[in-house]
């Protein structure tokens, strides 16, 4: 048994859909534990500095004026083999492909307003955790 943390974006589209709920019940159902949790709106440079890693596609524009449209809620998913169930509940990023009762396509239907972002590894992660959240505020609850 691996205890992973994972960082998780609940993206504007569910945030003015009110799906909010939606999304974290099924995150408690399948066993991962959200032990550090916050509203925020996103500048445009730290928008662009979260998805760097896009900067030369072709969606990066359109990705980052979605992600700073709207509040968005980061937290922080703890839980066995975290990353991966996580990244198997939110489904493929295109929901119009995703697995029927993934996130992406329940509650999604759009490549770029896929309403839920996820770490894609230990690297990933730890990065992106320490970009939203300090140490003193995040809370094991394993």
């Amino acid at each position: 048994m691996k205890i992973e943390q994972t960082l998780s974006i609940i993206k504007p589209n569910i945030i003015s859909n009110n799906f909010i709920g939606n999304i974290i019940n099924r995150l408690e159902q399948a066993k991962l534990y959200i032990i550090a949790s916050k509203m925020i709106k996103l500048s445009w440079k730290e928008a662009v500095s979260f998805y760097i890693e896009h900067k030369n596609k072709s969606f990066f524009s359109d990705l980052i004026n979605f992600m700073i449209s709207h509040p968005i809620i980061v937290q922080i998913l703890e839980g066995e083999n975290a990353i991966k169930r996580n990244r198997e509940i939110m489904g493929n990023t295109n929901p119009k492909i995703a697995l029927a009762g993934t996130l992406r396509s329940d509650f999604s239907n759009d490549i770029i307003k896929n309403g839920v972002h996820g770490s894609d590894s230990e690297e990933s992660a730890d990065r992106e955790i320490k970009f939203f959240f300090k140490k003193d505020r995040i809370f094991s609850r394993i």
